[in-house]
C-alpha cells in the first residue's frame, strides 16, 4: 500500500517534459580531422552583459529548476548588414539556481563538475538565413563545449541588426547525456536529460 500511495504522488506531482513544444538543437560529434574555424570577417561587437543573459530550464520527475549563468564574456561579429560570428565563454562556477543546495549540486561531480571543467563555450562556425523553427530568422552552427566534451551543434536564433546594436536571441533544447552529463537522481524523483538553454545577446556598436 505504502508503494502504490508513494506511486500515485509522484505521478500526480510529476512536471511535463521542460522540451515540450521547444526546438531541439542538432547535436553531433566533431570530426578529429574538422580544421580549425576561420576567424569570422566584418567587426566584432562586445556583448553587454547588463542587457544580456544566459540561462537554463532543467527538471526532475517533482518540479522544474531555473539555472542562470552571470559570468561570461561574449562577442558577436558583424559584417555589413550580415551577422557572422557569435561567441561566449561561460564561468561555471558562477552558476546560481533556485536554491543553495542544488547551485553546490550542479557545480559538483555529478553534473558540471566545475573544478575540474571551469568553463563552458560556444564557437559559431557558420550562420544562415532562415529557419523552420517559428519565429527564427537564422540557423546557427558552432562548436559548444560543457563539461569538457565539445559537440557541433545547430540551432535557430532570431537575429536583429540595428543602428545602434546587434541582437540575438535563442532558445533551443539539449540533451545533457550528449554532454556526459549523466546523473540520473534518486530512484523516486529521476532528473530529466532535456534542457532547455535560453541566450540573449545585445551588442552595443560603438
Amino acid at each position: 500500500m505504502r508503494t502504490l500511495i508513494l506511486a500515485t504522488l509522484l505521478l500526480t506531482a510529476c512536471v511535463e517534459d521542460v522540451g515540450e513544444g521547444k526546438t531541439a538543437a542538432t547535436v553531433e560529434d566533431v570530426p578529429a580531422a574538422t580544421a580549425p574555424a576561420p576567424a569570422a570577417t566584418g567587426t566584432e561587437l562586445a556583448v553587454d552583459p547588463a542587457k544580456s543573459s544566459i540561462r537554463a530550464l532543467g527538471a526532475k520527475v517533482t518540479a522544474k529548476h531555473p539555472i542562470d549563468f552571470p559570468d561570461y564574456k561574449a562577442t558577436v561579429a558583424v559584417d555589413g548588414d550580415t551577422l557572422t560570428g557569435i561567441t561566449y565563454e561561460v564561468q561555471m562556477a558562477s552558476l546560481v539556481a533556485d536554491s543553495e543546495r542544488l547551485t553546490g549540486h550542479l557545480k559538483n561531480e555529478d553534473f558540471f563538475d566545475v573544478p575540474n571543467h571551469p568553463t563552458s563555450t560556444f564557437k559559431s562556425t557558420e550562420i544562415k538565413k532562415g529557419s523552420d523553427a517559428e519565429g527564427a530568422t537564422h540557423t546557427v552552427t558552432g562548436e559548444m563545449t560543457i563539461r569538457g566534451t565539445t559537440k557541433r551543434v545547430s540551432f535557430p536564433a532570431t537575429i536583429e541588426i540595428k543602428d545602434d546594436a546587434v541582437t540575438a536571441k535563442a532558445e533551443f533544447v539539449l540533451d545533457r547525456q550528449d554532454f556526459k552529463v549523466t546523473y540520473p537522481g534518486r530512484p523516486d524523483d529521476l532528473v530529466q536529460d532535456n534542457v532547455v538553454l535560453n541566450v540573449a545577446f545585445t551588442a552595443p556598436k560603438r
